[in-house]
């Protein structure tokens, strides 16, 4: 056989590759394990797994933006928001799950799609609050109790969970991302109480699981994993709402394989593939079909009304924002 033949029959194989980019962790096993093998099965595709997290993945597409490699990504949707912006999506084609995507998991013009939700909202240590005779806490104003003096935990603003509890409080008194004054006034008030600020996940877990810290604001996803190792913890969805944390999708615009990149779309976003990311990884189905047991849908966003109840933010005003935001939260808040 030839070298040209063997070439030929390289490029061939090559062009047959596709570069799909997404988290680490469980969510590379979960896609490995579950998902990739029933899509190559049925397309021909080989499916290669970029693992990283949004800002890398963001940043992969912004320098391969004249020659793009990736052709589909996932991104938690405060980055997506800019990859949007800075035209690195393709517009969704209409496919057989789109219409049975909730409308809050659907962007403006179809140039990114949710996956999965996710929820900021108020996280506790049982074990700590039955010694002390404290209820459950039910409300985002709960933060502002004095009991809770040196035992609240939340990370910083410069993660997405501290600063969406801060656009909430801006929300809850008066204020929104379009005027945040209120709060930042509401959080230098709760920050006395604060033990600590703590940006890593594994710190907080530890702080949470012991009693240290008993109190605070923290990500469903987050809390799940918790108690799925054991700890006496809960996550607690406020009656003024949580904030969506959406896990987003796109084509990307320019990538190869276009056809199967949004076939890999919809294969995400049917009813069996967003079952098994809601059972393994705890995102709330966007797939209003797609069926969970009722243990597995503890601590998750699930269902229709649930979903409706959500509070979505607008990271077209924040993401502009996030520098001066994080200055004045240095200066006012984490002192």
């Amino acid at each position: 056989m030839s070298a040209t033949v063997l070439t030929s029959f390289a490029s061939a194989a090559a062009q047959e590759t596709m570069y799909v980019a997404g988290f680490g962790g469980t969510v590379e096993a979960t896609f490995r394990e579950k998902i990739i093998p029933a899509f190559e099965a049925k397309s021909g595709m080989k499916i290669v797994y970029v693992a990283g997290g949004s800002t890398d993945t963001l940043a992969k597409l912004q320098a391969q933006k004249e020659k793009p490699e990736i052709s589909v990504a996932l991104i938690d949707d405060g980055p997506m928001n800019t990859a949007v912006q800075f035209g690195l999506c393709a517009k969704i084609e209409d496919g057989p799950n789109l219409k049975d995507v909730y409308p809050n998991a659907r962007k403006p013009g179809d140039l990114s799609i949710g996956l999965g939700y996710g929820a900021t909202g108020l996280v506790y240590n049982t074990e700590v609050f039955k010694k002390n005779g404290w209820a459950e806490p039910t409300s985002w104003k709960d933060l502002a109790d004095p009991k809770f003096e040196g035992k609240i935990i939340m990370p910083p603003i410069s993660n997405g969970f501290g600063l969406l509890g801060l656009v909430m409080q801006a929300r809850l008194n008066g204020g929104s991302e379009n005027d945040i004054d209120a709060g930042f006034k509401a959080m230098k008030d709760i920050s006395p109480s604060v033990l600590a600020f703590e940006p890593a996940p594994g710190r907080m877990a530890e702080l949470l699981q012991t009693g240290e810290a008993s109190f605070g604001v923290w990500g469903s996803g987050r809390v799940r994993a918790l108690v799925a190792q054991g700890a006496p913890v809960k996550f607690v969805f406020p009656k003024e709402g949580a904030a969506v944390i959406l896990t987003e999708m796109c084509p990307v615009a320019g990538a190869p394989h276009a056809k199967q990149a949004q076939e890999f779309v919809q294969h995400l976003l049917s009813p069996e593939i967003q079952a098994i990311i809601g059972q393994r990884e705890g995102w709330g189905p966007v797939n209003s079909k797609a069926k969970l047991a009722p243990e597995e849908t503890v601590g998750i966003v699930y269902g229709e009304e649930m979903v409706a109840s959500m509070v979505t933010v607008d990271y077209g005003v924040i993401n502009p924002k996030r520098q001066e935001w994080t200055n004045r939260w240095n200066r006012e808040v984490e002192r």
